[in-house]
């Protein structure tokens, strides 16, 4: 295998796949769906990092999956999910929720506001062990993102107060970061930073607007600054880098 190397690739807003219909505008940081493109397939173990809008009372109908560690992060208004396990939870902004596909699982997510859509972005990381039992977990971490910083919100390195993932070599964080403030981001092989709300700038980095991502190669500990409107980040930390 050859020496990993260190780069700091920035993609922008604007340069996302994109899947738009009546009930749906969605924009895909890797390929996705109907989208091939060979050469973005992921970073690091994060396959799927789509930002969502869902129009009310619609959303994703009963579809299954397997294999794969899925984290839902709701920026605004509130998604309900069902699935064939009997699991059933209502996910708002703060509640970090994840879904274990396993063996197989079927799910449902919709809209579950009358007369607003709901903004989220849905990522999926490889587990470590394939066929495991389904799993579903959810967690309010409200708090601890009110007390400022990078706060984790799924990890498989046991993190406390965050809700586990079946990949030792993953963990998401999240920040609701005020005008000003600063947080410095994961120092490991891979971290992929995402800016759902508001603007960053960061050393070797620069300026990073709402929908823009930057995925880290060896970046060392950088630090990351919100813009005047603040701004809201997700973080992932990632040991290894998948090869297909």
């Amino acid at each position: 295998m050859p020496a990993i190397q260190q780069a700091i690739e920035i993609h922008r807003s604007g340069e996302r796949l994109q899947t738009k219909i009546d009930w749906l505008d969605s924009r895909h940081s890797f390929q996705f769906g109907g989208h091939y493109a060979p050469d973005n397939t992921h970073f690091g173990l994060l396959l799927v990092s789509n930002d969502d809008i869902i129009q009310p009372e619609t959303g994703f109908s009963t579809h299954p999956h397997r294999d794969m560690e899925i984290v839902t992060w709701v920026l605004s208004g509130e998604l309900e999910h069902k699935d064939s396990e009997g699991n059933v939870g209502l996910i708002y902004p703060g509640l970090a929720q994840r879904m274990s596909a396993g063996k197989g699982i079927l799910h449902s997510e919709i809209n579950a506001t009358k007369d607003a859509p709901v903004h989220l972005v849905q990522m999926w990381v490889v587990p470590d062990t394939a066929k495991i039992k389904p799993g579903y977990s959810q967690l309010d971490i409200n708090s601890e993102l009110s007390r400022g910083g990078l706060v984790p919100v799924a990890s498989g390195k046991g993190h406390d107060a965050a809700i586990s993932i079946q990949q030792e070599g993953a963990v998401l964080y999240a920040s609701r970061m005020s005008a000003g403030e600063s947080v410095t981001l994961p120092d490991a092989p891979f971290v992929h930073i995402y800016v759902p709300v508001g603007e960053v700038s960061g050393e070797g980095i620069g300026t990073l607007a709402k929908g823009d991502a930057a995925r880290l190669t060896l970046p060392g500990a950088l630090r990351v600054t919100a813009g005047a409107e603040g701004a809201e980040i997700l973080v992932w930390e990632m040991d290894k880098l998948l090869s297909f």
